[in-house]
């Protein structure tokens, strides 16, 4: 399976279009939106942005989406993962929204089921990696690393922290910041027998 992922659009049409040009390129299976769809809304635009999308599309909110963006997730043709699962092409999906934000950390253990077979759709990155910011500071979560270090999912698609795109492991876990927040388009992984990450 070949994915394309990215994260912290922003609500910036710029930055979707390099996204819909890496999708051209590449020509992955499915593309993973792992939030900040938006600045703080409007949900309709978020469904714009997705709509344009020409291939399965799967998505969650960030800490800058709102709740209205939520719904609008639900209303274009993305499928919203936020504390679900899907399954396209035989390969499992679970999707957890911005932690902290909007949503219980405790309603999220209730519902999500991650196995070592899922990829694990987030909005942050796990705490101390792919999490740096200014001087060396460490700002992921520790929730979401601590479901990792749980469940060890083959890989973790993330963003939220601009400053530190890139991919590499938590115990078995591929963890790709995918985040286009400064000048990237995502990344392009390929699965078969192993897991392979492109940054874009």
């Amino acid at each position: 399976m070949r994915i394309i992922s990215t994260a912290d659009l922003h609500g910036k049409q710029y930055r979707l279009n390099q996204f819909l040009e890496a999708i051209e390129e590449y020509s992955p299976d499915v593309a993973v939106i792992c939030g900040d769809i938006t600045h703080l809304g409007p949900g309709e635009l978020a469904k714009i942005m997705l709509d344009q999308i020409p291939i399965d599309v799967v998505a969650i909110p960030g800490n800058m989406d709102t709740k209205e963006v939520l719904e609008y997730i639900e209303k274009s043709k993305a499928r919203n993962i936020h504390l679900k699962s899907v399954e396209i092409k035989g390969q499992k999906f679970v999707g957890i929204g911005d932690v902290g934000f909007h949503f219980d950390k405790k309603e999220i253990e209730e519902e999500v089921e991650i196995d070592e077979d899922s990829i694990l759709v987030t909005h942050s990155p796990p705490h101390g990696v792919q999490d740096s910011v200014f001087l060396g500071m460490h700002a992921g979560s520790k929730f979401i690393r601590k479901l990792i270090e749980k469940y060890s999912p083959k890989l973790n698609l993330c963003g939220h922290i601009h400053e530190n795109p890139g991919f590499s492991k938590l115990g078995r876990t591929v963890v790709v910041n995918c985040s286009a927040g400064r000048d990237g388009r995502g990344a392009l992984i390929d699965i078969d027998d192993e897991i392979e990450v492109k940054m874009l």
